[in-house]
C-alpha cells in the first residue's frame, strides 16, 4: 500500500530515499549501477519495454514515464513567462538517487511526485471516494441562506450599522453629500435612517473600507498582527483596498461556526502577492495594446484600452464609465496587472462618463458592425452593473442600433459574403455577490426593454455572467437579486475561479447545487491564472481534472437530458417578453428545479473546467511532459479543437506551462486549512486532462444564411516571433 500523504509531504531527503530503496530497490539499483545519466536512461527505457503491465494503470504509467524520458535535456518555451526552460527531470531523479544532487536546498517535492509515478507502474492505484463520501463531502459546506449562518451575518451587520453611524458622523462632508446626518438628530434617528440606506448599494460604495485599520474595526479586531502588518505593507506599496459592509458582513469573525475561507481568501492579500505587486506581468498577453500594432492574438484593435479581443466570434468592451470601476478588489483578480498600472482604480469620480465617451461608444460599435466575425459582445469590465442605469441604458441602445445597421448591411450582400449578425450580449458582474442590492426595479425595467428591442431584430441570447465563488456568497439578497433578473428574461451563468480554498473536495459541487436551485446555470472553472503573485490561491489543473472526474460527474447529463434543459434555456431566452404563458412556465428556477428532480440530479455539470491560455483561449487539454526542480509540473497544452480560434495558433506551435506550484505544495496548504491530504490522494495519476464539450447553450446558434470565411481586424504576419521576444525581454 502507498505511504499516507501526510506522512509522505514531510519526509526528509534521507528518509525519502530510504522508502525508494524499499519500495522499489530495482530503480535504485539501476541508477546505482549507471556510470552516466544516459546510461540510466537508456536502462529505464529498456526496463519499461521489457516489463510486464499488470493493469491499465501500470500502462498509463509506463506511457507517462516514457514522455518523461524523451522530454528529458529538452529545451520548451514557456508561453505565459516567455523563457525557454531546459527540462531535467530524469536527470535530477538520477543525480538523487546516487546522492549526486547539485542543489541540497531544492524541495522533495519533485521526487515525491515520481515516487507515485513509479508506484503506479507497479500496478497501485489509489480508488476513487465513493458517492456516499462525496456526497458527505458536498454536504459539509453552508450556504449563505442557512439560518445559523444568516443569525451570524444579522449580529455582523447589528455591529457594523454602529460602526457606520461613527464613520457619517466623523466625516467632514457636505451636507450635499448623498448620506449625511441632518442636524439635531437623534441617535435612534440615525441608527433608523443608516439601516434603510443598508438596502441602498450607493451606500455601500461610498461607505467602503479602503484601509487596513478600518478593516480590522469592521471585522471586530479580529484580525491577527502578521495581518496586519502585511496590509498595511501592501497600502505602501499604492495596493487598492475596496471591500464594500455589505460583504464585510458575509465573514465570520466569531473562530466558530461556518467556514469563510473561501471568501477571506479574496479580501486578504497573500504575503506573495504584496510582495509582486509592481512587478506583476500580464498574463494575458492579448491585452497589451499598442496603437496601430495587432495584440497577441494577431486583432486590430480600435485606439486605448476599451475592446480586448482573443476569438473570432466575441469581444470585451470595458465602457469608459464607472464600470471600468468594480464592487471590490478580488485577490486573485486577472486583471491585477490593470490596476498596478493604475487603469483600473476605486477613484469613482473621475470614472464617470466623460462628454467624451458617447462619441468614443459610437466608434467602438463601428468596430463591432464592420468586423466579419463578431457576433457576441461581453461588457464588463471592471464590472458591467457598476455603470449607472442612465449610462448603462445608453450603452445597450448603442448596442441595439448596432445590431439593426449590420442586419440592414447584410440584406445589401450576396450569400457566403455576409457578415455575422449580433446573437448573444451579455453583462460581466460580480455584483450579485458583491453588491446584490444593486439589482433594482429600474435596472430590471432596463434589461426587460433592451431584451424586447433585441430580440425583435435577431439577437438570441441575453446573459448575466457572474461570478459567485462559494455557496456562502449565495444570500438572501443575492437570491432575490437573482429572481430579479431572471423575471425580466435574461439567463444568468457563473464562472468560477477554482482557488485553493474553492478546491477543497465538494465546495463546487454544493455551489453548482445551490446556485442551479435558484435559477443560475454554471458555465466555466477557471484554473487561477497569474505567475507568483498567485501562488497563494493557485490550485493545480490536475485538481480540476481530478475533480471532474470523481465529483463533478455526479451532474453530468446525458445527450438526451442535455438538450432537454437546452430547450427549457433556450426557450426561456428567445421567448417573446409578451407572450401569455403561466408563470409557472416563466420560473427558470422551478423548471430547473423540476428538471433535476425528475432526472435525479444532485446539481447540473454545464461548466467547462479550463485554464486561459495567453492569446489562444481556454482549454483543459494537457499532458504532464516534465517537472521543475521544485516539483512544479510542466504541462504541454493542445487548444481546444471544438471552437473557432485566430489563425494565430496556427503559428504557435507546442505551448507549454509551468504549474505556479507543486502537487505536494498544494497538499500542504489544504493539510493547513484543515483538510485530509489522503481524500486527495488519487491526484497524482491527473497527468493528463481533456477540454469537455461545450453545453449546447453556450454554442453559437446557426444563421439562417452563410456567413463569408474572410476575418477583418486581422494581422498575423510573423506575430508569434515578435511576442516570443517581447515576453522575454519586457516587464509588463
Amino acid at each position: 500500500m502507498l505511504m499516507k500523504q501526510k506522512k509522505m509531504l514531510v519526509l526528509t531527503f534521507s528518509q525519502l530515499k530510504q522508502i525508494y530503496t524499499q519500495e522499489m530497490p530495482e530503480l535504485v539499483e539501476m541508477a546505482a549501477v549507471s556510470p552516466t545519466v544516459e546510461d540510466f536512461k537508456a536502462g529505464l527505457l529498456k526496463h519499461l519495454d521489457s516489463c510486464g503491465m499488470v493493469n491499465e494503470v501500470a500502462e498509463e504509467a509506463r506511457e507517462q514515464i516514457r514522455l518523461l524520458l524523451q522530454y528529458d535535456g529538452q529545451d520548451v518555451h514557456e508561453l505565459s513567462t516567455g523563457q525557454d526552460i531546459s527540462v531535467q527531470t530524469i536527470r535530477l531523479l538520477y543525480q538523487f538517487l546516487t546522492e549526486k544532487l547539485e542543489n541540497i536546498e531544492m524541495p522533495t517535492d519533485l521526487f515525491v511526485e515520481l515516487f507515485q509515478l513509479f508506484k503506479r507502474l507497479q500496478g497501485e492505484n489509489v480508488p476513487s471516494p465513493s458517492p456516499q463520501r462525496i456526497k458527505s463531502r458536498n454536504d459539509r459546506w453552508d450556504t449563505g441562506l442557512d439560518e445559523e449562518v444568516r443569525e451570524m451575518r444579522d449580529e455582523n451587520k447589528e455591529r457594523m450599522l454602529h460602526l457606520l453611524i461613527q464613520k457619517i458622523e466623523n466625516r467632514k462632508s457636505k451636507p450635499s453629500v448623498r448620506f449625511h446626518f441632518e442636524e439635531g438628530m437623534s441617535y435612534e434617528e440615525k441608527y433608523q435612517l443608516v439601516s434603510k440606506w443598508w438596502g441602498d448599494f450607493r451606500f455601500h460604495l461610498s461607505m467602503a473600507v479602503k484601509s487596513p485599520a478600518e478593516l480590522n474595526r469592521f471585522l471586530g479586531n479580529s484580525l491577527s498582527s502578521e495581518t496586519m502588518y502585511l496590509l498595511n505593507r501592501a497600502r505602501k506599496k499604492g495596493m487598492p483596498f475596496f471591500a464594500t459592509p455589505y460583504y464585510l458582513s458575509l465573514l465570520n469573525v466569531t473562530g466558530y461556526g461556518y467556514n469563510d475561507e473561501a471568501i477571506r481568501s479574496y479580501i486578504l492579500y497573500s504575503p506573495r502577492l504584496v510582495e509582486t505587486y509592481g512587478n506583476i506581468r500580464a498574463w494575458e498577453k492579448e491585452d497589451i495594446v499598442e496603437a496601430g500594432k495587432p495584440n497577441a492574438a494577431g486583432w486590430l484593435l480600435p485606439d486605448g484600452h476599451n475592446i480586448h479581443r482573443r476569438y473570432p466570434e466575441v469581444a470585451i468592451l470595458i465602457p469608459d464609465t464607472m464600470g471600468r470601476a468594480c464592487g471590490g478588489l478580488c485577490a486573485s483578480c486577472q486583471r491585477m496587472y490593470d490596476f498596478q498600472s493604475e487603469r483600473l482604480n476605486f477613484e469613482f469620480e473621475t470614472l464617470r462618463p466623460k462628454e467624451s465617451w458617447d462619441s468614443k461608444l459610437r466608434r467602438l460599435m463601428t468596430y463591432f458592425e464592420q468586423d466579419t466575425q463578431l457576433r457576441d459582445i461581453l461588457i464588463t469590465g471592471g464590472d458591467a452593473l457598476m455603470s449607472q442605469n442612465k449610462t448603462l441604458k445608453n450603452i445597450l441602445e448603442a448596442v441595439y442600433r448596432m445590431a439593426v445597421r449590420k442586419q440592414r448591411a447584410n440584406l445589401e450582400r450576396p450569400e457566403g459574403e455576409k457578415y455575422a449578425e449580433l446573437q448573444r450580449v451579455r453583462l460581466g458582474s460580480r455584483l450579485l455577490a458583491y453588491l446584490p442590492m444593486r439589482i433594482n426595479d429600474e435596472l430590471v425595467d432596463i434589461l426587460r426593454e433592451f431584451k424586447e428591442k433585441a430580440s425583435a431584430v435577431g439577437v438570441k441570447q441575453f446573459i448575466i455572467q457572474t461570478h459567485f465563488q462559494t455557496p456562502l456568497e449565495v444570500t438572501p439578497e443575492a437570491k432575490e437579486a437573482i429572481r430579479k433578473i431572471l423575471s425580466a428574461g435574461w439567463i444568468i451563468t457563473n464562472q468560477l475561479v477554482y482557488t485553493v480554498a474553492a478546491s477543497r473536495r465538494g465546495h463546487t459541487t454544493r455551489l453548482r447545487q445551490v446556485l442551479n436551485s435558484l435559477g443560475v446555470v454554471c458555465y466555466y472553472t477557471f484554473s487561477v491564472k497569474g505567475f507568483n503573485e498567485n501562488y497563494a490561491v493557485f490550485a493545480p489543473n490536475s485538481r480540476s481534472m481530478q475533480e471532474q472526474q470523481e465529483e463533478k460527474i455526479y451532474g453530468q447529463m446525458t445527450p438526451e437530458q442535455a438538450e432537454e434543459l437546452y430547450k427549457i434555456l433556450e426557450t426561456k431566452v428567445s421567448a417573446g417578453i409578451n407572450e401569455e404563458k403561466t408563470k409557472e412556465d416563466a420560473d427558470t428556477a422551478k423548471q430547473i428545479r423540476r428538471f433535476m428532480r425528475k432526472h435525479h440530479l444532485p446539481f447540473l455539470a454545464t461548466d467547462r473546467s479550463v485554464l486561459n491560455l495567453p492569446a489562444i483561449g481556454k482549454s483543459m487539454t494537457f499532458q504532464l511532459v516534465g517537472l521543475t526542480e521544485e516539483g512544479k509540473r510542466i504541462l504541454r497544452f493542445e487548444h481546444d479543437g471544438t471552437r473557432h480560434h485566430s489563425p494565430i495558433i496556427d503559428q504557435m506551435g507546442q505551448i507549454y506551462i509551468v504549474e505556479n506550484k507543486s502537487l505536494a505544495a498544494y497538499l500542504r496548504q489544504l493539510s493547513k486549512m484543515g483538510e485530509d491530504p489522503e481524500d486527495y490522494a488519487s491526484i497524482w495519476s491527473y497527468t493528463k486532462g481533456e477540454t469537455e464539450p461545450r453545453f449546447s447553450l453556450y454554442e453559437y446558434p446557426d444563421f439562417p444564411f452563410r456567413i463569408t470565411d474572410k476575418m477583418s481586424n486581422l494581422s498575423i504576419k510573423n506575430k508569434v516571433l515578435s511576442i516570443n521576444r517581447q515576453a522575454s525581454t519586457n516587464k509588463y
